[in-house]
């Protein structure tokens, strides 16, 4: 009966992340040879998938990035089933190496992309097999624009990029604290204009029901309802919400402190909760 050295097991266990027990034992039922111990993990990786498929995948790692121009971003959540493997360094090594590749890709392509030897669609199922939880991508967004710049929030829950509309002086710290400011406001649109009628129609039943039932005279509630809407914007839109670092500003405002004809011009968003 074979049996497999330390150093070909550690070396198996470095191509395949596999557990070093998993790696001995695929190794003696392979009689040595790799590849084979290889397909023996995946396989395992397949059934713990299968086993697990109705499983729900609500904790993870969000990861953001952007290209060495600054011009193109990407937002992924790898996913599992508990906070546990979420804050595991290897998942999250894991999941930034994953987003590295993922960037000027759409997700099909990802998916599709070659990953240590195998696409990153079957290297998740690899995964899964040696963690024992469901693992998968779950959020993913990318963004182009003239200057961008992401944020990832403490514990990799949330993360954000922000577009602003060129690269100038003060760009990069301020597309950063921009995004800081997505991740922790989750605005709605970027401003009044990228607002769905949707959205605003059903801000404006609400509050003409609401003065309605106060007694408003119906002459005035459409004055009234402009006011109130304007404070929605101003609440739930990017370019026009109190900065998180200066209350006294708009983002709008900061943004234009740094560079009198810098915009925000897009961003996205990703979050667990």
């Amino acid at each position: 009966m074979y049996t497999p050295v330390a150093a070909d097991v550690a070396k198996l266990r470095n191509i395949t992340g596999a557990g070093m027990m998993d790696c001995k034992k695929a190794l003696v039922e392979a009689e040595g040879d790799f590849d084979k111990a290889i397909e023996i993990l995946r396989k395992k990786g397949q059934k713990v998938a299968a086993n697990r498929a109705d499983r729900e995948s609500t904790e993870g790692a969000v990861i953001a990035k952007v290209n060495a121009d600054n011009t193109a971003g990407v937002i992924i959540a790898l996913n599992c089933e508990t906070d546990f493997v979420a804050k595991n360094d290897d998942f999250v090594k894991l999941a930034h190496e994953l987003a590295e590749l993922a960037l000027g890709k759409n997700k099909e392509e990802f998916l599709a992309t070659d990953f240590q030897g195998t696409t990153v669609a079957e290297k998740l199922i690899e995964q899964t097999g040696v963690i024992g939880e469901k693992i998968e991508i779950g959020s993913f967004e990318t963004i182009e624009g003239p200057f961008l710049g992401a944020y990832i929030h403490a514990g990799n829950k949330i993360a954000a990029i922000t577009s602003l509309s060129a690269d100038v002086d003060g760009a990069a710290d301020a597309a950063k604290a921009v995004s800081m400011q997505v991740a922790a406001m989750n605005p709605i649109a970027l401003d009044e204009t990228m607002v769905s009628q949707e959205v605003i129609d059903r801000e404006l039943d609400i509050e003409r029901e609401i003065l309605t039932k106060e007694g408003k005279p119906a002459n005035i509630i459409d004055n009234i309802l402009k006011g109130k809407m304007q404070k929605f914007y101003k609440d739930n839109t990017l370019v026009h919400q109190a900065f998180i670092k200066d209350s006294g500003v708009s983002v709008a405002d900061y943004v234009k402190s740094v560079n009198g004809d810098l915009k925000v011009v897009g961003f996205v968003r990703v979050s667990l909760t």
